[in-house]
């Protein structure tokens, strides 16, 4: 079990007193990334009452209460700090997860988060200048990705001869299990994979 998140005594403190009002018998924080690994990532805290967990969540006894971490979550929360400041005003919990929006990779992981982590990492950050950037839709069952290319890419007619060769052969370079890129916006594809 990886401490790789820290919730201070002020946080614990102030998560017990909210976990209190509830007067729920058993009632835990749980703590998920929605869309981690991408810049659009939000590190979420909701109650958990008994029996309300996924039973694939990582559990932290903390001393004064109990925290579950949604797996998928957990690479994203390393070195995450869950801390409360205490003001006139009441204080204000924080959150500070530095991983969340930078996928934690390795030669294991699923194709998708490889496939997202070499698009922002690598690809998305040379795009940013042209205000473009790409986003994995979806990855199709014979391992095609399938990517919107957007912003600035877009109704540019260059964009299928520079982006797409050079996105192909790097997403291909670091990823040969991958099988090829296609574009959602290539209609050229009359299978209709992504409507499915």
């Amino acid at each position: 079990m990886s401490q790789s998140i820290q919730i201070t005594d002020s946080a614990q403190d102030y998560l017990a007193e909210l976990l209190e009002k509830q007067n729920v018998e058993g009632i835990a924080v749980r703590i998920f990334i929605t869309q981690p690994g991408t810049p659009y990532a939000e590190t979420c805290l909701a109650y958990c009452r008994p029996g309300e967990e996924e039973p694939t969540d990582e559990k932290l006894a903390l001393d004064k209460i109990t925290v579950f971490l949604d797996k998928n979550s957990v690479p994203f929360l390393d070195e995450a700090l869950v801390d409360f400041n205490a003001d006139r005003m009441g204080g204000q919990l924080t959150i500070k997860a530095p991983n969340a929006k930078m996928p934690k990779v390795n030669a294991d992981s699923p194709l998708e988060d490889r496939v997202n982590y070499v698009l922002y990492s690598e690809i998305n950050p040379g795009l940013a200048a042209h205000g473009g950037e790409i986003k994995l839709m979806q990855l199709t069952e014979d391992s095609v990705a399938v990517l919107a290319f957007g912003g600035g890419c877009q109704g540019c007619s260059a964009v299928d001869l520079t982006l797409k060769d050079g996105v192909e052969k790097t997403l291909l370079e670091r990823i040969p299990e991958l099988a090829g890129i296609r574009d959602i916006t290539d209609h050229t594809d009359t299978s209709q994979a992504y409507y499915r």
